[in-house]
């Protein structure tokens, strides 16, 4: 893969296109949901990119991963486990959160939803 954004640069990270998909039927809870992932690169053995999804609720299961929202606003619960509670995200711009393999998530999102994720 060659990184979009190589050592030593940056990119407006509103001016990336992300081509958007219509999300699977079984992931829709509401709305006309898309979304769209674009990897930028990686750098010792983290890879990052951007990801949006549209107005709209839907379900996931998450990889292990950092991210920061750039634009746009909603929420995020990510179902509890083991005995725990259920924990809901508040997503505007400069929301830094952390998701962990595996757990069950439903994204509320009022407002076209980006962020920059970071995985390894």
């Amino acid at each position: 893969m060659t990184d979009l954004l190589p050592p030593s640069a940056a990119i407006d990270s509103d001016s990336v296109d992300i081509p958007l998909e219509a999300l699977p039927a079984d992931q829709v809870i509401a709305g006309d949901v898309h979304t769209g992932l674009i990897e930028l690169g990686s750098a010792s053995g983290v890879e990052f990119g951007l990801w949006e999804h549209s107005a709209g609720v839907s379900t996931d299961v998450e990889s292990d991963e950092v991210f920061v929202v750039v634009s746009g606003r909603g929420r995020v619960e990510i179902a509890g486990s083991e005995g725990s509670a259920p924990v809901t995200l508040e997503l505007k711009p400069g929301t830094v959160a952390r998701l962990a393999a595996g757990a069950h998530t439903t994204w509320t999102i009022d407002e076209p939803l980006r962020k920059v994720w970071f995985a390894a």
